[in-house]
């Protein structure tokens, strides 16, 4: 391993190779935060993925958070893509225009070595109400920096599982197993594909991006039997086990998959599983709470099951989006202040009394799984969720001993720009203009000399 001042430039280097990838980002709302915050009320800026939870915080937030603190928050919300590469630039450079933004466990052992985030731990210990304890352990451990301290909060926590029409499979005269195969899926999917008018078998992302394609085909790859890296960092992309779930993947999504598919990200899936587009979806279990939402046309329609494996017990990826406070803010009370109620058991309440129980943005708050209202109006998805989450290891996601912790990503800052690289070869694959084997022969070539000279000997 590198020692601390050279590790620290190849942090910002990889980090800076993501952003010069993707591009900037496209214009958004949300200038620098102002004021002292306090009593006498401020303004914080808060960039954040265009997720529905965080929709919901947005509209929420005039009325009961500054309405209460006087703090006004001027939120920039991007696609998940443009997000990312936006954060990316801004906390690298540390520019100090968000106070607040919604990172994840992948970004926040990199982000707080560099000393991009704030720690959390005074504030925590000052905030008697937060309740550090009631945050799910998984979740909670993913925030936390190598030096023990908290760097980000959970906003919702996620893993993944195969959701599925329930009244479709009926019609078709199909049963879904309780811990389905990937080949049982594949084979569903042939079965109930057209079974109503334009209805495809299944939507799988493959949009290019780390945290598109290849947050669901990592998980693929690994009970496929494969992994990107071996224990001594040796780049598996092109192994028989990693081009074989790749070629599954991107076969079965070209056969029964979405129009569109190359382009088709989360929200993408989202639109046509609600829109009654498809009949199956393996994606993040955060998505159920849009489905079962109040005026959704498939609410209680979906029957959710654990994600498909091959040779693994399981397969689910562990995530949250988090809030982090940039170390370059000058509004860092007022940022708490915010982070504070955004994360809190409260703010879940206000959501599921205002907007509906499934849409509170849960899998962080063990009292969240133990609210009877929560699990009354939740509980076609809540139990699947919590044993998804409770199920994921980051430290042993496959079959072979693995280099670095992560499940449908290495806990490493140079596989954001690896990944996407390689995920755009794929897309490429899954939109027929490429093959399996030479996108993934690229692929390996990439990741070997992403890590050569960082991680190897």
């Amino acid at each position: 391993m590198l020692g601390g001042h050279t590790r620290r430039l190849a942090l910002v280097a990889a980090f800076s190779g993501t952003v010069l990838l993707a591009g900037c980002a496209g214009a958004g709302g949300g200038g620098a935060g102002g004021g002292e915050g306090g009593e006498d009320g401020g303004s914080i800026s808060v960039i954040m993925v265009n997720n529905p939870q965080m929709v919901d915080l947005e509209s929420l937030t005039e009325e009961h958070f500054t309405a209460e603190t006087g703090i006004e928050v001027n939120f920039t919300t991007l696609p998940e893509n443009d997000v990312r590469d936006r954060i990316t630039q801004e906390f690298s450079s540390q520019a100090g225009q968000y106070d607040v933004a919604s990172i994840s466990n992948y970004e926040v052992p990199f982000y707080s070595e560099n000393g991009w985030l704030a720690p959390l731990d005074d504030y925590i210990a000052e905030d008697t109400e937060f309740n550090q304890d009631d945050i799910l352990e998984p979740i909670a451990a993913g925030l936390t920096g190598e030096d023990g301290s908290v760097y980000a909060e959970p906003f919702y926590g996620e893993s993944s599982f195969l959701m599925y029409r329930k009244d479709v499979f009926e019609q078709a005269g199909l049963t879904m197993p309780e811990n389905p195969t990937w080949q049982q899926v594949a084979d569903l999917a042939a079965q109930v594909d057209n079974v109503q008018p334009g209805m495809r078998g299944i939507c799988l992302r493959g949009q290019p991006g780390w945290g598109q394609v290849f947050a669901p085909l990592t998980t693929v790859v690994n009970t496929f039997g494969g992994t990107w890296f071996e224990e001594d960092w040796t780049a598996k992309v092109n192994s028989p086990e990693f081009t074989e779930a790749t070629q599954f993947y991107v076969d079965l999504v070209r056969a029964h998959g979405e129009a569109g598919a190359p382009q088709a990200g989360f929200t993408e899936c989202l639109n046509n599983m609600t829109q009654g587009n498809v009949a199956m979806w393996y994606d993040a279990t955060s998505a159920a709470g849009s489905l079962e939402a109040e005026g959704s046309p498939v609410a209680g329609k979906i029957g959710y099951v654990q994600a498909p494996v091959v040779e693994t017990d399981s397969s689910g990826w562990l995530y949250s989006w988090a809030w982090g406070i940039q170390e370059a803010s000058q509004n860092k009370e007022d940022a708490w202040e915010f982070i504070s109620w955004a994360s809190s058991q409260g703010y879940e309440e206000l959501v599921g009394t205002e907007l509906g129980w499934p849409r509170v943005p849960a899998g962080k708050r063990t009292s969240t799984y133990e609210n009877p209202e929560y699990q009354a109006q939740a509980g076609p998805f809540y139990e699947a969720t919590q044993e998804a989450i409770n199920a994921a290891d980051p430290n042993d996601p496959g079959v072979q001993p693995r280099p670095a912790p992560g499940i449908q990503f290495v806990a490493i800052p140079e596989f954001a720009s690896m990944a996407t690289q390689v995920s755009q070869l794929v897309s490429s694959a899954i939109a027929g203009q490429t093959s399996v084997p030479d996108a993934l022969a690229q692929g390996q070539q990439i990741a070997q000399e992403q890590v050569t000279e960082v991680y190897q000997e």
